[in-house]
């Protein structure tokens, strides 16, 4: 019988340790892998309240906890729901004056959100051809859609580090400490793809 549940303990203790939240890129969805051995991106894993740096399949750095939107991670945010969007991103501007710090904002809401809300009716069909006209004419997305904007990566500014480490407290962006924030605004630059599950 000892052996038994000693087995049955170390069985558990397996599972654990392989579960999707400890993973990293094990259970990363395929469209999501990196792009080339060289790429630099982040993935932003909600289960887990990390946000790993990779350099195409190798982890340079690991920053946690992070706190994320109050609602939680969707696929489908609407404005003011509280939620972060889950997907694939880019970086496509840096705020250093910001209240948070360093804001660096993602190119959210992406066209693939826009179609995923009109097939969900969150978006109309009218609210949809409004989106992609001020997309080709300014080259990124409107930031007052009905799927809300000004979604990014930023620090706590004059924020409780203490209330940051146990509460998911943002608006939808993803939060990290002010340290972590000026050590991923000189990683990172335009362009660099983000992902959050």
């Amino acid at each position: 019988m000892r052996y038994f549940l000693r087995f049955a303990a170390m069985v558990g203790l397996f599972a654990l340790l392989a579960s999707p939240a400890m993973a990293g890129l094990d259970d990363l969805d395929a469209r999501f892998a990196p792009r080339h051995a060289n790429e630099l991106w982040l993935l932003v894993d909600d289960r887990s309240a990390t946000l790993y740096v990779y350099r195409g399949n190798r982890e340079l750095e690991r920053m946690q906890p992070i706190a994320l939107g109050r609602a939680g991670v969707a696929p489908i945010r609407t404005r003011g729901d509280r939620r972060t969007p889950s997907g694939e991103f880019r970086v496509d501007r840096f705020n250093f004056d910001s209240r948070f710090h360093i804001f660096l904002g993602l190119d959210y809401p992406t066209p693939w959100h826009a179609r995923d809300a009109l097939e969900a009716g969150v978006m109309s069909q009218q609210e949809y051809d409004d989106y992609f006209a001020y997309l080709r004419h300014h080259g990124r997305p409107p930031q007052d859609t009905v799927l809300g904007g000004d979604i990014g990566i930023h620090g706590l500014g004059q924020g409780d580090p203490a209330f940051h480490r146990q509460y998911h407290w943002t608006q939808g962006c993803v939060a990290v400490t002010n340290e972590q924030i000026e050590r991923l605004s000189q990683l990172v630059d335009i362009g660099t793809r983000v992902v959050i599950r």
